[in-house]
């Protein structure tokens, strides 16, 4: 069984007019989950992570700075593509509780996986640092969560989305425990991921030149991905689920098709199977092309579905 976590508080982390991580994309993936297919899925709210989850992964310091930066109306900047309004902490939280609250399920047995539909992001929140629409590193979170209260012993984060997730390899960097594998592009935002970027041996990138398209990502994927991972021997699998490096995305230049989405989860899911009994979870990351993202985030958890 598949659970979906969401909450209508992350349609109310506001942005900037034409700022690319909009409301309106919760409001895309929730539309393409309306479809008839995903009426046996079961819907869950999470209540937002607490202290004790997120000083786990983010110092104190760092989110008492964040809770004073919040306006009681309109829009603060963080930096010059991160903005905070009155909602963007509790949503943040929320998210996090989400993958909190998935993972729970998940290693209790009551799901084989769970997908996150939050806002906003959060693989590029850094220890101490806010940055990159994100705020809150919520699959570090997660793999902070499932070793502390369930005695897992290896986790391994898998990140997808085009761009690199700097804040999870900042997070894990000299961790033996979690193990990161990363496939994104460069050049592009954040300027991080170089293939020579390892930590301790945990972390792998692998880098895309612009252009990549289907075939070439699937073998690198095959080629490096798979068999780190495979040696790895996960408990868990957490995916930081980016569908941006999809062909229509404005901010990527990968060329990957919705199919190509379903090969990754379909990939993803034969490892979980093979090493941790299936268990994925799964959080949202990018993609900003509204229909393609509808389209691909369908497209995953329907295959999560399959399991």
């Amino acid at each position: 069984m598949t659970l979906l976590y969401s909450d209508p508080i992350f349609g109310r982390h506001k942005t900037p007019p034409g700022h690319p991580e909009c409301a309106e994309r919760f409001a895309a993936v929730e539309r393409a989950l309306a479809h008839p297919k995903f009426e046996p899925l079961p819907r869950r709210t999470a209540a937002p992570a607490s202290d004790a989850a997120i000083t786990a992964v983010h110092p104190e310091a760092y989110i008492a700075r964040l809770d004073a930066l919040v306006p009681a109306e309109g829009l603060v900047a963080v930096d010059a593509d991160t903005a905070m309004g009155p909602n963007t902490m509790k949503a943040a939280r929320t998210a996090s509780g989400a993958a909190i609250a998935a993972t729970d399920a998940v290693m209790a047995g009551e799901a084989k996986n769970a997908f996150i539909l939050g806002r906003p992001p959060g693989h590029h929140a850094e220890k101490s640092r806010a940055m990159g629409f994100c705020f809150l590193n919520h699959v570090a979170i997660a793999a902070r969560h499932a070793q502390k209260a369930h005695g897992i012993g290896r986790v391994a984060i898998v990140d997808f989305d085009v761009h690199h997730g700097n804040g999870t390899q900042d997070i894990f960097w000299d961790d033996p425990s979690v193990f990161y594998a990363s496939t994104h592009q460069i050049p592009l935002y954040p300027g991080t991921g170089e293939a020579n970027e390892r930590g301790i041996g945990n972390i792998l990138n692998v880098p895309l030149p612009p252009g990549t398209a289907s075939s070439l990502y699937r073998t690198l994927f095959d080629g490096a991905v798979m068999p780190a991972l495979n040696a790895f021997e996960p408990e868990l699998l957490i995916l930081s689920a980016g569908f941006d490096a999809h062909q229509d995305d404005p901010l990527g230049g990968i060329r990957l098709t919705d199919e190509d989405f379903v090969w990754i989860t379909r990939r993803m899911m034969d490892l979980a199977d093979r090493c941790c009994g299936g268990r994925i979870v799964s959080s949202l990351e990018g993609g900003y092309d509204l229909a393609a993202l509808g389209r691909c985030v369908a497209g995953h958890v329907s295959e999560l579905m399959s399991a």
